[in-house]
């Protein structure tokens, strides 16, 4: 039997078609995924209501700048393709373009920002307050509150401190509070950048050889559809230093001056406010007070239960009365003063303390 034969009897009385692979496997899922995206609904559809604005981000794939032979197809005379490197190489001088962007959902136009450095949470944020002085403030000139949604990772991911830190310090700056929402894990492809722009984008460049980063540039300025979709692009050749470092200090100050998580799933959904804005940072300073006072009669108390217990205590307050030690540890008021003011060196005591 010929291969003739067998395809015509798989085509025509099994049923069979050549087809490609389907990508709907999904893996493991969060089991709040559905309610996560309920919530986002619900968050988005709020803020559209009372006419604040809604941007989606993201990153796009990099892309290399040189001649290289991209996927796709364009018109060109017969027999005359256009001709592109057989090496898909890193050029170290015309480096790769960084797209990332920010899609206002209510209006349905696009930004993107193409860098040549790097994806970090500092190139995001940078991108969304040049979106903003360039588009924003003037399509939303009364907004109090930026509702903006991204994935769970990359540079915008909700894990990661510095895309935190930096968005307060734009909230602090454009006196706006600023809302983010959260896509659950693995469900990137639903953000709506993705398939609102950055798919119109992948197409109007396809068979296209990106040999500078001007023309990177207007091919994402040129993209349009029939639904009215318009793209502002513009190049960004500022530096953006890798591996900056927040420590669990400056992340707790942040949580009490700028940070407030929501009563669902906090660490998807969380707003950042300015330092003056009301309820946030005066708050959170009143509560930080109530706190400090809390420790403070703590450690009164420990005083006046060592003062009753027949303890004397030194010079210096009552706070330095409770570090004291007693006098049934073998080392005596009177051995602390002629040692200077200092408990004799012992094995225990001379060794070096542990750095907390």
């Amino acid at each position: 039997m010929s291969h003739h034969s067998v395809a015509r009897l798989l085509s025509g009385e099994l049923g069979y078609s050549l087809q490609g692979n389907a990508k709907t496997l999904e893996g493991a899922q969060h089991p709040d995924r559905d309610a996560q995206f309920r919530y986002i609904h619900d968050q988005v559809s709020a803020a559209m209501a009372a006419g604040e604005p809604v941007i989606s981000v993201d990153a796009k794939k990099k892309e290399l700048i040189r001649p290289y032979a991209g996927k796709g197809r364009t018109w060109r005379p017969r027999g005359k393709p256009e001709r592109g490197s057989t090496h898909d190489f890193l050029d170290k001088q015309l480096g790769k373009a960084v797209p990332y962007g920010a899609y206002d959902i209510g209006a349905k136009a696009g930004w993107v920002a193409a860098g040549s450095d790097g994806d970090t949470a500092a190139f995001a944020v940078m991108t969304i307050r040049r979106w903003w002085h360039s588009a924003g403030k003037h399509a939303y000139p009364d907004a109090k509150k930026l509702l903006i949604t991204a994935d769970a990772g990359g540079s915008n991911g909700h894990r990661l401190r510095l895309w935190k830190v930096e968005l307060a310090g734009l909230a602090d700056e454009l006196g706006i509070a600023i809302t983010v929402v959260h896509m659950p894990p693995g469900t990137s492809k639903w953000n709506q950048i993705e398939h609102r722009l950055f798919s119109h984008i992948s197409m109007n460049w396809a068979g296209q050889p990106l040999i500078s980063h001007e023309v990177a540039v207007n091919l994402i300025a040129g993209t349009t559809t029939r639904a009215g979709l318009t793209v502002h692009a513009e190049r960004d050749t500022a530096a953006c230093p890798r591996g900056i470092k927040i420590t669990d200090r400056e992340m707790w100050e942040l949580e009490q001056a700028h940070l407030t998580r929501h009563d669902w799933h906090g660490e998807w959904n969380y707003t950042l406010s300015p330092a003056a804005w009301p309820g946030s940072g005066e708050a959170r300073q009143r509560r930080r007070s109530t706190v400090c006072e809390r420790r403070l009669s703590t450690r009164r108390g420990r005083v006046r239960r060592r003062a009753l217990s027949g303890q004397s205590p030194p010079t210096g307050g009552p706070i330095r009365a409770a570090r004291t030690r007693p006098e049934s540890s073998g080392r005596t008021w009177a051995a602390r003063q002629s040692a200077g003011g200092r408990w004799p060196a012992t094995r225990s005591s001379a060794s070096p303390r542990r750095p907390r």
